[in-house]
């Protein structure tokens, strides 16, 4: 499965080989276990959990806390050709409407949510009829209630992971942890 994540690393993003730890990351991923990874900004994130993405069966949902970072995501990937999208409070109820509707046609690949969206029964409910390959969450240091961006939202993902039929793989990713956090 490696070879095909290479694969995808070329096609859609135009390189050669990962960075140090991606291909060990994308790896265990591939492998259908779960992950915590701390990794420098730049340190290419990102790529760990949208080329599994691409691979895997499904749509992955991401949980991120930054509608501005959801949309450059967002972007950046359609740009490449991968069919993704952001719901956030930037949002009106048509526009998610649309995109939910998009979901459950299989034609999204990648979402990206806002965490407080993992409270809306609405969206529970059409996400446990879909299939779901991956979660992952994104400035995870946010799960920690000792970091500095805590967010109580983040402390229903495990409720909101039990609801679905089958268990995703989960990974989480930041760049910013302190020790207390990491613990």
């Amino acid at each position: 499965m490696i070879n095909r994540a290479r694969q995808v690393l070329k096609e859609y993003y135009g390189y050669d080989s990962f960075r140090e730890k991606q291909e060990e990351i994308i790896t265990y991923i591939l492998e259908g276990k779960d992950v915590v990874t701390i990794m420098p900004t730049g340190g290419g994130k990102s790529i760990c959990y949208q080329i599994p993405a691409l691979i895997l069966e499904g749509l992955t949902i991401v949980i991120s806390p930054l509608i501005s970072l959801m949309k450059d995501q967002v972007d950046n990937i359609n740009n490449l050709g991968i069919k993704s999208a952001y719901i956030n409070s930037s949002l009106n109820n048509i526009e998610i409407n649309n995109i939910l509707d998009e979901a459950a046609k299989n034609e999204i690949k990648i979402l990206y949510v806002a965490p407080e969206r993992l409270e809306s029964q609405a969206f529970i409910e059409l996400i446990a009829s879909i299939n779901v390959s991956m979660i992952a969450i994104d400035e995870a240091h946010c799960v920690s209630q000792w970091g500095h961006d805590f967010r109580s939202s983040y402390r229903r993902i495990s409720r909101f992971i039990d609801l679905l039929v089958d268990r995703p793989i989960i990974t989480a990713f930041t760049a910013t942890a302190t020790e207390v956090v990491r613990k």
